[in-house]
């Protein structure tokens, strides 16, 4: 994927999202401090999106080995890791709902996870009223579980966004 293309694209989201979120957002009386970025919402999400298409482990290393070396002409205000990290809860629900939008497809590889949530300490457990009927003593598709609760099983399927 081109970086100038990905970031065309977010840029033009944003634009939208951001007029959209301002007329969304409720009013109030007292004034709240604008704080100045030196990356741009598109800037930090392109960075965030192209990370998921590198081969990097962990954004960390993502971020000073590759971003502040190889990157510096296309993002010339580049902040500190530190600060990219601050910047990224910013990013957050654009991010997602940019995800949302885009077409995806399916990369066929589905993970699964069988995890057994305690629900209260076993001497309580016949006074739980909130799980009743759900949980129960017994054993998950892993194993026996010895306290009362439930078993969750997730499966979450890779997808690829275009």
């Amino acid at each position: 994927m081109e970086l100038e293309k990905l970031f065309c694209d977010v840029d033009d989201f944003c634009k939208d999202f951001e007029k959209k979120w301002q007329q969304e957002l409720l009013s109030t009386s007292e004034r709240k401090r604008q704080k100045t970025f030196n990356l741009c919402l598109s800037e930090v999400m392109t960075i965030i999106i192209y990370f998921h298409h590198s081969s990097y482990r962990n954004f960390k290393d993502y971020y000073t080995k590759h971003v502040c070396i190889f990157f510096q002409t296309y993002f010339p205000n580049l902040v500190s890791y530190n600060r990219f990290v601050e910047l990224e809860k910013s990013a957050l629900i654009p991010l997602c709902w940019y995800l949302h939008l885009r077409p995806r497809q399916s990369t066929g590889i589905n993970f699964i996870d069988s995890t057994s949530l305690e629900i209260c300490l076993n001497y309580r457990a016949k006074r739980n009223k909130v799980f009743k009927g759900l949980a129960n003593w017994g054993k998950s598709s892993v194993g026996m579980f010895g306290e009362y609760g439930v078993c969750q099983q997730l499966v979450l399927g890779t997808l690829y966004y275009c």
